[in-house]
């Protein structure tokens, strides 16, 4: 901004300084590079809503929950932190939690396969106990 600045007083000035300031250089995009970019995010965008529509059509249960859940800890943690505050420490777990996996991946791998084996039980206790009687009526056959 101040370069700006400066160019400008000087063009504006030019009259009295009796030198005028040095040629901006004119600055185009290439067409080409430019249709490059937004067809990738074109693409990328296009997978969102996918996956989106993919959670939302309520044929994956799990992945339903899941994302409500990620949800709701997102919503927690945004209320909890401010913007920089959450922003740094993303920045940081993700420059450490890969090291220190390489460091005890091992013993890492051991507790995750006990609480996926955990969570597994209770995901069938809820079926069991919540999921089953929640009446599917007509839509029952055309989910199937």
């Amino acid at each position: 901004m101040l370069g700006l600045l400066v160019i400008f007083l000087w063009s504006r000035g030019s009259a009295f300084l009796k030198k005028s300031p040095p040629r901006i250089p004119e600055i185009v995009l290439p067409e080409d590079i430019v249709l490059k970019i937004a067809a990738a995010f074109r693409i990328e965008i296009n997978r969102g809503f996918f996956v989106l529509r993919e959670i939302a059509s309520g044929k994956d249960l799990k992945t339903f929950l899941g994302a409500i859940a990620g949800l709701w800890i997102i919503s927690v943690l945004g209320s909890s932190f401010n913007f920089l505050t959450l922003f740094y420490l993303s920045f940081l777990l993700l420059h450490t939690v890969p090291v220190l996996y390489e460091k005890y991946d091992e013993k890492i791998d051991a507790l995750a396969e006990k609480a996926e084996a955990e969570i597994k039980k209770q995901y069938a206790v809820f079926e069991v106990k919540v999921l089953s009687k929640i009446p599917l009526g007509p839509l029952k056959g055309k989910l199937a």
